[in-house]
């Protein structure tokens, strides 16, 4: 899921397990249907540095379609903050877009609403089949055994980006490849007057991302074989530790990051006051930024030994952007033909191209302008050490109740408090508390 987003999803804590009335367009059937079929409404998310920009990117692609098929497409982007509460609020009054982005980490949650199209083979053959697009990307779109309840639009990883010259002040001839490398790094970075490595700690989706990250290193999971919560066990303490310690003890991160939320941690890297940063698919962000490509370089998030790859290895999360439909939309034929415009090979390759994400259909993902040394640090990434956060019912309240447990112990550090390992796995179990029961 793109971090650009804040993380104020307070909607997020309602149950997202309880069955609720399919919505869409308008439509009363639970099976949609083609009331309306010269008009579409799509919420897109917040992908670029700002709405204004999103609006540019895709208003072309947008006319482009109304001129291939007749339908006109109604765009609303709508803020990261904002957009999975829309989303909520749409699956039970019943009034909601026909065609939508989500986060690929909410999939399974929004899946068990019931109120998404299923993808099944039939919905898949109608856009060029589901071989199309590559098993990463996939691997986010719903749980385990069901059909998927949307369609990968955009993929992105987690990545290290790094200052050129603040490293060749500080003598630092390549990036650090693990994470006690990235510490004595920041030491000579911070003894030559720059930050080190930023952080967002008060945006609880980068907190989730990055302690999934950290636990699976540990050989952590948040959620057992069964599906229950499972986030006090030793290696996810020891994981979401090590992390905040990256401020608490190491102090490689600032504790004003602490209150960072809303890509602060990006235009600090981007303005040349920090050496670091832990970003998803950054490039079309720092360049609005006023960064020059050149400036930076970019590697694989560090791990704690060795080289990154699967299990112990992990460095990111499967990071990303589904396309969905309500499944009563009033235009479910349009609905689909969007679907498959948005995920042809043409379309892919601009948009992917605008946001500096990687295509996640395999010809565009394939094409020669997605070959630059950081788009195959990327797709390197999502290929062989990138893993899926937990595809369950659950994984929405999870985000929120863990991402604002590691939010609370940043704040610890930032007002002086110790954070040691019991008070780690205190967090933990408060947030566990708050979790549907099993």
């Amino acid at each position: 899921m793109r971090s650009i987003r804040a993380a104020a999803v307070g909607a997020v804590t309602m149950s997202l397990a309880l069955a609720a009335t399919a919505c869409g367009g308008g439509s009363s059937t639970d099976g949609g249907s083609n009331d309306s079929p010269k008009t579409l409404t799509y919420w897109a998310s917040n992908q670029g540095a700002s709405i204004a920009i999103d609006k540019k990117v895709l208003q072309p692609e947008l006319d482009k379609f109304q001129k291939q098929t007749g339908i006109k497409v109604k765009l609303e982007v709508v803020p990261w903050s904002d957009l999975l509460n829309r989303i909520l609020t749409a699956t039970t009054s019943g009034q909601g877009p026909d065609v939508l982005n989500i986060g690929n980490t909410w999939s399974a949650s929004l899946q068990a609403t019931g109120a998404l199209l299923p993808w099944d083979a039939t919905n898949f053959g109608k856009i060029g089949g589901k071989d199309r697009f590559v098993d990463s990307a996939l691997g986010s779109t719903g749980a385990e055994g069901k059909d998927p309840a949307a369609v990968p639009l955009y993929s992105m990883a987690y990545a290290l980006y790094y200052n050129k010259e603040i490293f060749a002040d500080a003598g630092i001839a390549k990036p650090p490849t693990t994470w006690a490398e990235l510490v004595a790094d920041g030491k000579k970075i911070q003894a030559k007057g720059k930050s080190a490595l930023g952080a967002e700690g008060a945006n609880v989706s980068e907190n989730i991302h990055h302690t999934f990250v950290f636990a699976k290193q540990h050989g952590g999971e948040f959620f057992t074989a069964g599906g229950k919560a499972d986030f006090t066990n030793d290696a996810v303490v020891a994981g979401v530790k090590q992390y905040v310690d990256l401020m608490a003890k190491d102090k490689v991160i600032p504790t004003g990051d602490a209150e960072y939320a809303q890509n602060q941690s990006v235009s600090d890297f981007a303005k040349g006051k920090q050496a670091m940063l832990l970003w998803q698919s950054a490039a079309a962000n720092l360049k609005s930024q006023g960064m020059a490509d050149d400036k930076y370089g970019i590697a694989p998030v560090p791990v704690q030994s060795g080289t990154p790859g699967t299990g112990a290895q992990v460095n990111s999360m499967v990071a990303g952007i589904n396309l969905a439909v309500f499944k009563n939309t009033d235009n479910l034929d349009g609905s689909t033909k969007f679907v498959k415009f948005m995920t042809s090979d043409a379309e892919q390759k601009i948009l992917n191209t605008a946001y500096s994400s990687i295509p996640p259909v395999k010809a565009a993902q394939e094409d020669a302008s997605f070959n630059s040394a950081s788009n195959s640090v990327l797709k390197d990434t999502l290929a062989t050490s990138a893993a899926a956060l937990p595809q369950v019912a659950d994984e929405s309240q999870f985000e929120t109740a863990v991402g604002t447990a590691v939010k609370d112990l940043f704040a610890d550090v930032a007002a002086g408090r110790a954070v040691t390992t019991a008070s780690v796995k205190a967090k933990l179990e408060k947030a566990q508390q708050q979790m549907p029961a099993k």
